[in-house]
Formats: C-alpha cells, sequence, structure tokens
C-alpha cells in the first residue's frame, strides 16, 4: 500500500541513511510545557543526534513550536509559561540553576518563522550584533565574522558590496538567510528552526533547504515544518506529534514508508482528522 505521495517518494529517494552509533548532542526526557493550564507538550522523550537534521511534524496547534523553545529556554520567557522534565545538551541539564540562559540560547541558536532583522541596523551590524552585546568591538574581527557568517549563510556574494544597506531593504529569502547568518556569528552548537521557508517562494525555500544540508556538517539543526514533502528533502529523522504528544520518531525514510503507528499512517496520506 502506497503510503506517500510522489513528491515525497522522490525526495526520500535522494536522500541518505542514517548511521548508527550517531552520538545524541540533545537528549529531552519528560518534557512537559504549559501555558497557564493549557498543557502544550505532554511527557515527551526523545534523542537528537548530532550533526544531523531532525523534523519535527504535525497539526497545527500540536505543540511543535513550544517544543523547539523549550530546547533552548525560550519557552520561559513568556508569562505565564512553565516546564517540566529535562532537556541535555551534551550531557548538561540546560536547566539547572546554575546554567545562564543566555549562554544557552548562544549554544542552542533560533531562526523563526518570519524573518526579523533588525530593522534600524545594516547588514553588517545585523550579523555583528550578538558579538557587540558581548563586548567585541575590535572591528578587523568582527569583519571576518562577517564575511564568514554571511559566508556560511550562503549570502556574501549577494550582499558584500552593500552591507551598509538596511538589512530590511533585502528580499524575503535573503532576509531569512541574513538572520541565519546572525544566529551563526555567535558559533552556536545547535540551529532551531521554526518553519523558516513557510513565507517564501520556491526558490527561496529550496536555498533555505539547501543551506540547512550544508550547515548539518558542523551544526545539529532541528526545524519544524508543516511541509511533510521538505521534511522528507532535508531531514534524517522525524518526530510526529499530535495534540501534545510524541506519536512516532525514527529515521525519517521508515517514518514515511513504514510507520508503525496508524495515526502517523494516517497524518501522512491525508486521511487525519
Amino acid at each position: 500500500m502506497m503510503l506517500w505521495d510522489h513528491a515525497i517518494a522522490s525526495a526520500l529517494a535522494k536522500g541518505e541513511a542514517i548511521e548508527t552509533g550517531v552520538p545524541s548532542q540533545l537528549v529531552v526526557e519528560d518534557l512537559h510545557a504549559y501555558f497557564g493550564r493549557t498543557h502544550a507538550v505532554k511527557g515527551l522523550s526523545l534523542d537528537i543526534a548530532a550533526n544531523r537534521i531532525t523534523a519535527i511534524i504535525g497539526p497545527s496547534g500540536c505543540g511543535k513550536s513550544t517544543f523547539l523553545r523549550c530546547l533552548n529556554r525560550m519557552h520561559e520567557v513568556v508569562p505565564g509559561a512553565r516546564r517540566e522534565g529535562r532537556v541535555l545538551l551534551d550531557g548538561e541539564d540546560i536547566y539547572a540553576p546554575s546554567v545562564d540562559p543566555v549562554e544557552v540560547r548562544r549554544r542552542v541558536g533560533m531562526v523563526f518563522q518570519r524573518a526579523n532583522p533588525f530593522p534600524t541596523m545594516s547588514i553588517y551590524d545585523n550579523v555583528v550584533v550578538g558579538l557587540r552585546l558581548n563586548g567585541i568591538r575590535d572591528r578587523r574581527v568582527l569583519d571576518e565574522v562577517a564575511e564568514r557568517s554571511l559566508g556560511q549563510a550562503a549570502l556574501w556574494d549577494e550582499v558584500k558590496d552593500v552591507l551598509a544597506r538596511p538589512g530590511t531593504s533585502l528580499s524575503g529569502g535573503q532576509q531569512q538567510r541574513l538572520c541565519i547568518a546572525r544566529a551563526l556569528a555567535v558559533q552556536p552548537e545547535v540551529l532551531l528552526m521554526d518553519e523558516p521557508a513557510s513565507a517564501l517562494d520556491p526558490a527561496s525555500t529550496l536555498k533555505i533547504e539547501e543551506l540547512a544540508k550544508t550547515l548539518r556538517e558542523t551544526l545539529t539543526i532541528v526545524i519544524v515544518t508543516h511541509n511533510m514533502q521538505q521534511a522528507a528533502r532535508v531531514s534524517d529523522s522525524t518526530a510526529f506529534m499530535l495534540a501534545g504528544s510524541l506519536i512516532e520518531y525514527g529515521p525519517t525514510a521508515e517514518l514515511f514508508t513504514r510507520p508503525k503507528e496508524r495515526q502517523t499512517e494516517d497524518y501522512i496520506t491525508g486521511r487525519f482528522g
């Protein structure tokens, strides 16, 4: 029985197999997240492999973005929000009392659904703002970081001659890559991407996907997407969430072609709901 459409099958055919024995960089243990009385994430546990792309899929409102924000302590900045359970980064609980949340967010960067360059800053200043906030003023260092980060974000060649222009002068896809460069400037170990291409055209979406596959050589990436074809194209493993719970998690090719749970199969084949 065919459980996926042609586009997903084609994407999977171009993918790579997941190696065994890859170490976990993030380990989530019995994670619960709340907004007031709303129980948004319910007892979620999973290991996220280092230098791989993990996709989180599921219907709107299932807790995907809330889960993602728990991975770098962004959830706790929301009024009325709280969390239970543990998130281990390289074996250390990021919620331990001795851990600085600012340092967590440096090590675990985040790119949001809509590009959000700082409107009053130039392209250059948008990239190096994190370094300046950390007290770095050496222009040579800032220049090196700006060029490296924009290069990593596949944007340097497009903006190297217009670095003084406002970040908001760029196209939507370029602005999103600028935000990725800004996140990369502080040299994170993990990059969280919350539907980074949902507001972009197909050409810009492809650039973001190709960028993610390149960045996994040096970073661990967790991407939330509502687009199952995108998950099939870019990810090594996929987690399916429903109503705040983790229904199934495994290698992307296996989850899409041989799902173990009926709810996963129903969602993939469009019978959900």
